[in-house]
């Protein structure tokens, strides 16, 4: 008699726990993932956008390989003519190279400002847009919440629970659009 209670109690036990973490998962509902880089980066706008950050990237490093190869035949002239130049000149000689070098990093670090502030506003421009799309995405399928495991550092998460590719498309379709 005693054995037999302590296997109702036992199912009992065990039929609970299985409500309870029935219970407990439908409360947590459903999660959803996205990359937003990913986004960004891979829809036709970002695809654009990045290509002609590209170009305006190239163009300022021809830029600055132009500078450097100027710095260096002056480094070079100065340090043949080194032992026949007068103090006074080849200080004087010395004080140009260093304004022209530092001219040459003030220009490397204005380009990549003016990309990054291009990047930034880019990002801005797309942002409200791309929220709506996983907004709606949401609000359909009944997701409690979409997070960007990327940006929160998650070191696993059920890829078929990622709607990023989704979103890309829907971006895509809403851009054709306009």
């Amino acid at each position: 008699m005693k054995k037999a209670s302590l296997y109702i109690l036992g199912f009992a036990v065990v039929l609970s726990m299985v409500f309870m973490t029935s219970a407990v998962m439908a409360a947590e509902g459903k999660i959803g993932f996205v990359n937003m880089r990913e986004i960004i980066m891979t829809s036709d706008a970002g695809k654009k956008t990045y290509e002609t950050l590209k170009k305006s990237f190239d163009k300022d490093r021809a830029v600055l390989k132009d500078k450097e190869t100027e710095l260096t035949k002056l480094k070079d002239e100065i340090d043949k003519q080194r032992s026949v130049m007068r103090p006074d000149v080849l200080k004087e000689k010395e004080s140009v190279l260093q304004k022209k070098v530092r001219d040459a990093q003030l220009m490397a670090r204005d380009f990549e400002e003016e990309i990054t502030k291009k990047e930034q506003e880019f990002i801005n421009n797309v942002l409200p847009d791309v929220f709506k799309i996983i907004r709606a995405i949401g609000e359909k399928e009944k997701y409690t919440m979409i997070i960007d495991p990327i940006a929160m550092q998650i070191p696993y998460f059920a890829k078929e629970n990622d709607i990023t590719k989704r979103v890309i498309d829907e971006f895509n379709k809403a851009n054709r659009r306009k």
